[in-house]
C-alpha cells in the first residue's frame, strides 16, 4: 500500500494545480489543507483583489477547528488571532504601508511558532518573506472559477501533497 501511495505521489508534480468552481469549493480546498497543517507552518497567499484569498483562509482556519463565525478579514488591524486545534495567526497585509509596521507587530514571533500563520498579500513581506513556507497563488478564471496553485520553495511534505491531490 505504501508503495502505491509513493507511486501516486511521484506522479504529482509541483506546483500542484487545483481548480475551484466557486467560493464553497475554495473553502473546501482550504479545509482539507487546514487539516494537514502542523504547528510552525507559514502559508503565504497571493492573488489579485477578489481572487479568493480570504475565502481560502476561512476554509484553512475551519480545517484547524476555528469556528466559522470567528473568521474575519483583519484588513484594518493587520492580524487576527484565532483559537482552534492550534493557534491561527491571520495576517492581511493589503494596507501595510511599510516594513516598520510589520516589525512593530513582532511578526517573526508568529512565524514557526506553536501555531499556524496565514498571510494574505504575502508579496508585501518583501525581504521578510520566510523561506520555509507554503505558497498559494489564486487566479481569477471566470466569475466564480479560480485557479489555485500550491508550491513551496523547500518542497511540500508528502502528507500535504497527498491530501491536496485528493482535494
Amino acid at each position: 500500500m505504501e508503495n502505491l501511495i509513493r507511486s501516486k505521489l511521484n506522479e504529482i508534480s509541483l506546483p500542484l494545480t487545483l481548480r475551484s468552481l466557486g467560493p464553497e469549493e475554495t473553502k473546501t480546498i482550504g479545509r482539507k489543507l487546514g487539516k494537514l497543517l502542523r504547528s510552525g507552518e507559514v502559508v503565504c497567499l497571493y492573488g489579485e483583489l477578489g481572487a479568493g484569498k480570504t475565502c481560502l483562509v476561512q476554509g484553512l482556519a475551519q480545517g484547524l477547528k476555528v469556528r466559522e463565525e470567528e473568521i474575519k478579514s483583519p484588513t484594518f488591524v493587520l492580524i487576527r488571532e484565532y483559537e482552534g486545534e492550534l493557534p491561527v495567526y491571520h495576517f492581511d497585509l493589503f494596507r501595510l504601508s511599510n516594513s516598520q509596521e510589520l516589525e512593530e507587530l513582532g511578526y517573526e514571533e508568529y512565524f514557526y511558532g506553536r501555531g499556524v500563520t496565514l498571510i494574505e498579500w504575502a508579496d508585501r513581506l518583501g525581504e521578510c518573506l520566510p523561506s520555509r513556507r507554503i505558497d498559494i497563488n489564486l487566479s481569477i478564471i471566470g466569475e466564480q472559477e479560480r485557479h489555485i496553485e500550491v508550491s513551496s520553495p523547500e518542497g511540500l511534505s508528502d502528507q500535504i501533497v497527498e491530501g491536496l491531490a485528493e482535494a
